[in-house]
C-alpha cells in the first residue's frame, strides 16, 4: 500500500474551498485504508450563518459514499481522543475556531501564561489524537495576510494562531494552502 500520511495540514481563506478538499481527501484516505471516517467538530451554532454552515457541512457528509462518525468537541480536543481508533481518519475542521473557543470561552485574564496554556492545550490535543489515528488531517482559516496592528487582541490571536500553524506543518508529512478552490502542496515527506 502506498504511504498514508500520519498528519495533514490544510489552510486557506475563507471560502476557500479547503473543508470541501479536507473531506475528499478523507474520503479517500479512508477508501484506501478501509479506515473510519471520523469528523472531529469544534464549531459551536453562535449565529444564524454558522448554524447553516454546520447543517451544509453535515448534510455533505450525509450525502457521501462512506459513512461519517462525528464528535462535536468545541475545545479541549484532548478529551476526545479517547474516542479515536486506530484505522480512523480523522478530520478536525477547524484550528481557527477551536482556538476562538479556548481563548474567549472563560473570562481569563489573555496573559502570557493562559497563552501558553491554551497553545500547549491545543497541540497536546493534536498529537493525542494523531498518536492513536490513521491518519489526521487538520484545517485552519489563513487569516494573517493583513498586518496585525492596531489592536493587541487581533495581534495576539495571529501571532498565537501563527505559532500553532508553524507547529502543525513542522510535523505534518503534507501540508496545503487552497487558493479559489485549488490545492497547492507545500510540503510532502514520503514515509
Amino acid at each position: 500500500m502506498a504511504h498514508v500520511p500520519s498528519l495533514v495540514f490544510i489552510t486557506g481563506g475563507v471560502r476557500s474551498g479547503k473543508s470541501s478538499f479536507a473531506e475528499k481527501l478523507a474520503v479517500y484516505l479512508a477508501a484506501k485504508t478501509g479506515g473510519q471516517l471520523t469528523y472531529l467538530a469544534t464549531g459551536v451554532p453562535s449565529d444564524e450563518e454558522m448554524k447553516e454552515r454546520i447543517l451544509k457541512h453535515k448534510q455533505d457528509r450525509k450525502s457521501g459514499e462512506l459513512p461519517w462518525k462525528t464528535i462535536e468537541k468545541s475545545a479541549q480536543i484532548g478529551d476526545a481522543a479517547r474516542q479515536i481508533h486506530q484505522q480512523d481518519i480523522v478530520l478536525l475542521d477547524c484550528i481557527t475556531t477551536l482556538l476562538n473557543n479556548e481563548l474567549f470561552s472563560s473570562k481569563q485574564t489573555w496573559d502570557a501564561a493562559f497563552l501558553q496554556q491554551v497553545e500547549e492545550s491545543i497541540i497536546t490535543g493534536i498529537k493525542q489524537i494523531k498518536s492513536r489515528a490513521k491518519a489526521l488531517i487538520l484545517v485552519s482559516n489563513e487569516v494573517l495576510y493583513e498586518p496585525l496592528t492596531g489592536n493587541n487582541l487581533v495581534y495576539t490571536y495571529g501571532s498565537l494562531l501563527g505559532r500553532l500553524h508553524q507547529q502543525m506543518v513542522r510535523e505534518a508529512d503534507q501540508a496545503y494552502l487552497i487558493e479559489a478552490g485549488i490545492p497547492i502542496l507545500m510540503k510532502e515527506v514520503r514515509g
